[in-house]
């Protein structure tokens, strides 16, 4: 393990430069807040330890930096969950890292607090041009927050690249089902043509395609957006599809399907176009995929 370029395999945790951000906080319940971001600071060696004056004015500088400067006399007990994690943040950055080694920091928190976390955190980020590793399982939690993703799959990197490659050209057919909803359907490459759904749909690949094998069976995965609903068949682009449940709740209308061959299906419409095709439960509708992720297995 390189940090800085340097082997810090064998170093003493204090002596590797890491912050470390829990998932569920770990601050010592027992002391305020001021004592828990001071506390790096003053079990420090004697003879690199700072002034008790300097602890003062750096740990009231962090809780600026945190925005929680008013919980200084406060204990943990006495925060939200989302005040506790930048006080654990504080806290890692008391000792002044050089990398920051988030452990799933937000996994503890409710959904609209770990999004406004993120937002804060990306704009310290921003602020702090600190590097730090950040450990999650939520992708859109990933997308959002950092610079370079690293999908892991049985411990091994399946993946890394910036949040938008990573999204739009998965390498492998894992990442494409991991990162993101899409809907997967299982079918052949030949003559330059992906055909699934039974067969009954063909479309072309595109022009820089790898993809020249000829009658291969291919995994073919399509997001949700990515696929149109039509009232009526578009010739050998389209197939039937059993609508099964309308949620209009959110930014995008979400249709489950049930494809010719028993697939099920996820579509995301904008509202307008839900409303043009009046669609109810029961009725059926012709799906026609757009830029597909087609991995021949």
């Amino acid at each position: 393990m390189l940090l800085r370029g340097q082997e810090a395999t064998d170093r003493a945790p204090r002596e590797r430069g890491v912050g470390l951000v829990f998932k569920h906080y770990a601050l010592f319940r027992h002391m305020t807040v001021f004592d828990n971001v001071a506390f790096g600071l003053r079990v420090r060696p004697r003879q690199s330890r700072p002034s008790e004056q300097q602890i003062q004015l750096r740990v009231r500088e962090l809780l600026e930096l945190v925005q929680l400067e008013w919980t200084s006399n406060r204990y943990p007990s006495q925060l939200s969950g989302g005040q506790r994690q930048r006080i654990a943040l504080a806290r890692a950055l008391a000792v002044e890292p050089h990398v920051l080694l988030l452990d799933e920091p937000f996994g503890a928190l409710d959904p609209k607090l770990r999004e406004e976390l993120r937002q804060w955190l990306r704009r310290l980020h921003q602020q702090l041009r600190l590097t730090g590793v950040f450990v999650t399982h939520d992708q859109e939690e990933a997308l959002e927050v950092a610079s370079r993703v690293a999908v892991m799959n049985k411990g091994k990197i399946e993946q890394i690249g910036t949040p938008d490659h990573v999204y739009h050209q998965p390498a492998t057919p894992f990442v494409s089902g991991f990162i993101g909803t899409v809907n997967l359907f299982h079918g052949r490459v030949n003559d330059g043509q992906v055909y699934f759904n039974g067969n009954n749909v063909s479309i072309p690949l595109r022009a820089n395609s790898h993809l020249s094998e000829s009658n291969r069976s291919a995994l073919i995965y399509v997001r949700p957006h990515m696929l149109e609903l039509e009232p009526a068949p578009q010739g050998n682009t389209s197939s039937a599809a059993i609508v099964r449940h309308i949620n209009a709740a959110g930014p995008r209308a979400r249709i489950e399907l049930t494809s010719a061959s028993g697939e099920a299906v996820l579509v995301e419409l904008e509202h307008e176009r839900l409303r043009l095709l009046t669609l109810q439960p029961g009725d059926t509708v012709y799906l026609r995929p757009r830029e597909p992720q087609v991995f021949v297995s």
